[in-house]
């Protein structure tokens, strides 16, 4: 969501004009960029609360003096504050997974410290369980998001302002067929989605209660919709597959060089390009448009993958990062994956992610599905055994062999810890809480 782009200025001045064939070949030349995995990342959204009364809401202006004092700290990852006020870190790209653990650790570190010294502490949750903040960013960008998504529900607003997640991005893989290739890999995170967002859901609360949904962040996403935040068709090459949800997908908004910017209705980038719009598009338009796009796998030359919610503890999103890493990079590891996760597809019923019976029952059960939990099992297992031949350390190892047997051997979610805590209070029947009521699958 923290995606950087151009605020205002010169929008629509010298910028060339693209055509529909244009689109298309850009799309395909740019978002999947082929070659040898060798690099990783990690982007780490954050709840930001008050560090002694988490329920209280915190002011814009202690967010604003935070951010100034944040931004004041040399980091080596890009920091950027999202809609509602959640801190965004975005590492550069890392040759190795130690590499990127060391490097945001150590932001992280930075980070806490000046946060603290505000009374003020990163929170780990997939979905803010007090509240829907009010927006804390007045910016062009965000007026016109929330303007396009309210169309659609209060689900853009949860996204927008109360959500947060562990976000890993991967290289698109090799050109040639096999476990490290980049239509294997493609097909792999959309099988392999609906796991991880059973095996990490952390957010069953909203507004204190229940949802009947282990994952509320993940049923907040599908609710916007399979246009703005869907998948293309499965089983498709990738690349023509993409090109063309991009140019299928309705436009966000038309930027302007002033005032407030156009939020046309119905208004795909295909139809832009034939002529229809208020100004023919550019290819700074199609970049902003690519940004506006929230799949729960986004192609970006690499490969984003954003299902994952946020994890409690101050280390806890090593364990999604290690785990993701082992299962896309080793070779074993990445066929082992293949094979374990083959089954599950039947249960997409060929449908697009994640607007599918599979991730509704990920999002919905997380582990407590027997099959899900079977296939986090080997997963886990095999993402284990990879670890020491990708060069981690006995620190993350032991973090993802210790989550293994925390949670995943016994079919259980950080989401479940939550619920426990509640006193006295049975968790929700599934289908049912504030914006749940009586649905049985994701919204399509």
């Amino acid at each position: 969501m923290s995606d950087v782009v151009d605020e205002g200025g010169d929008c629509t001045g010298h910028r060339a004009t693209v055509t529909e064939a244009e689109v298309d070949a850009l799309v395909q030349g740019i978002c999947f960029k082929t070659g040898p995995p060798r690099t990783l990342g990690v982007e780490l959204e954050w709840l930001i609360h008050d560090r002694d009364l988490p329920q209280r809401p915190v002011t814009p202006e202690r967010l604003r003096a935070a951010y100034a004092a944040v931004r004041a700290v040399p980091l080596g990852s890009a920091l950027t504050v999202e809609p509602g006020g959640q801190l965004e870190l975005s590492s550069p790209p890392a040759a190795s997974l130690m590499e990127c653990v060391g490097t945001v650790s150590a932001d992280l570190a930075a980070v806490r410290a000046v946060l603290g010294e505000q009374g003020l502490v990163l929170v780990g949750l997939g979905h803010d369980p007090f509240r829907v903040p009010d927006r804390f960013l007045r910016e062009p960008r965000y007026d016109a998001m929330e303007t396009c998504l309210d169309r659609t529900g209060p689900a853009g607003r949860h996204m927008m302002r109360a959500s947060a997640s562990v976000q890993v991005c991967v290289d698109a893989g090799h050109e040639e067929p096999g476990p490290l290739g980049h239509g294997r890999r493609w097909w792999l995170a959309h099988q392999l989605g609906a796991v991880l967002v059973a095996a990490f859901a952390n957010s069953p609360l909203i507004d204190r209660l229940p949802t009947g949904w282990l994952s509320s962040r993940q049923l907040m996403w599908a609710e916007i919709g399979a246009a703005r935040a869907g998948a293309p068709p499965p089983h498709e090459e990738p690349r023509s597959a993409w090109a063309r949800h991009v140019l299928d997908s309705p436009v966000m908004c038309v930027r302007q060089d002033g005032g407030p910017w156009e939020v046309p209705e119905g208004l795909t980038f295909r139809e832009w390009t034939r002529g229809q719009g208020s100004r023919p598009p550019t290819r700074a338009d199609l970049d902003y448009h690519l940004t506006t796009l929230f799949p729960p796998v986004r192609p970006r030359g690499h490969l984003e993958l954003r299902m994952i919610d946020a994890q409690p503890g101050e280390d806890g999103w090593i364990v999604p990062l290690a785990v993701t890493a082992a299962l896309f990079d080793d070779p074993q590891a990445a066929e082992t994956a293949y094979r374990c996760v083959k089954p599950l597809a039947e249960r997409a019923l060929n449908l697009p992610a994640p607007h599918n019976p599979l991730w509704s029952d990920a999002a919905r059960l997380g582990l407590a599905d027997p099959e899900l939990r079977e296939v986090a099992a080997a997963c886990f297992a095999a993402a284990l055994d990879a670890l020491p031949r990708l060069g981690a350390g006995t620190e993350v190892t032991d973090a993802v062999a210790g989550y293994l047997e925390r949670y995943v051997a016994r079919g259980r979610c950080p989401a479940d810890d939550l619920l426990d805590a509640l006193p006295g209070t049975p968790a929700a029947p599934a289908g049912s809480g504030p914006d749940a009521q009586g649905r049985k699958d994701i919204p399509s």
